[in-house]
This record gives C-alpha cells, structure tokens and sequence, in this order.
C-alpha cells in the first residue's frame, strides 16, 4: 500500500477541543513566562552595610542601601555631588550622589539609597530617598535595623551615643513640659 495514496483522517470533534486547550495553555505559559522575565528584570534588592560585608554583590549589579545617614558624613562637593556614607550603626557604605536630595535628608535619619555598587567599593546612587515624617522610617529600613539590634524611636540610644553631647539613655525619663 503506498501512503500518498491514503487520505489523512480528519480530527474528531474530541480531538479539536483537545489541541485547542493544549494550544491556549501553551499560549498561557509562554505570557506568563515574559511576564516574570520582565518582572524579575526590575526587581532591586534591599541591603543594609552589615549585608554588604558579610555577602558582597558584584559591581554594577542594582540594589537599594539602606540605614541612617552616618553623623558627619555628608559632604557637599561641586554642583549638586554630595557624599555620604549610609550606617546600620555596625557597618557604613560610603555613597555618592549627584541630584537635588530630599528635603528631609539629614543626618541620623533613615535613608534608602537605590544604585550600584562600583568597584572601589561606593554605592553610586541615583535615587535617594528619606523619611517623610518625625514617625516614619522606610519598613525595610526599620526591619533590617531592628535585626541588627538597633532601637528605633524617641530617646532610643544608638550604639556610641553615649560620647555625644546631650545625649540620654533610654531608660531616663522626658523632661516635664
């Protein structure tokens, strides 16, 4: 029997249904995958100085630093560079910037810096942003601080505050109004 000879059978109706599902699964699965391709391409990590020194990442790899701007780190340089370094009070990253900073920037506030790391070791940030409030610190700046055993909130002590004038333990109480 030759096979050109013998017509090829048509798809039942079961079957049509069937390889119409398996196509739009496939189609399904494929937009999904693009979907998370693209996703996965945007994410930025958070990492604290403490992270940094314990798990380096490569250079040039983009991430978020975060703690509080280290007391007497900033420094304004030409035009709009300025220069600090970011501190969960064991561990300090040195940063530079160039741009216009917050408002709210200042020394001893919570700061996420996003950027990447260059080989001589500074975060090179091109967005950095502060606390909006007196009461709001960044969660994942709060979270990470908090794990490595920093106290956050009025009259919390920081390690090494007790060499700065005017400080006060945790533990006193506040002066009467």
């Amino acid at each position: 029997m030759d096979q050109s000879s013998t017509k090829p059978r048509a798809m039942s109706r079961k079957q049509r249904r069937a390889a119409l599902i398996a196509g739009g699964l496939a189609v399904l699965g494929l937009a999904l995958g693009l979907v998370l391709l693209a996703l996965s391409s945007t994410i930025t990590y958070f990492k604290t100085p403490s992270d940094l020194a314990t798990a380096p990442i490569p250079a040039g790899q983009r991430f978020r630093l975060g703690g509080l701007v280290a007391d007497g780190s900033v420094k304004r340089g030409q035009a709009l560079d300025v220069e600090f370094q970011v501190t969960d009070t064991i561990k300090s990253t040195p940063v530079v910037y160039r741009g216009v900073l917050p408002d709210l920037f200042r020394e001893g506030q919570g700061v996420v810096a996003e950027g990447r790391l260059e080989a001589d070791g500074r975060f090179r940030a091109d967005t950095v942003l502060a606390k909006h409030d007196e009461t709001y610190m960044p969660p994942e700046v709060a979270k990470a601080l908090k794990e490595k055993g920093v106290k956050l909130g009025e009259g919390a002590r920081h390690p090494g505050d007790a060499s700065k004038p005017g400080s006060q333990p945790a533990e006193s109480t506040p002066p009467a109004k």
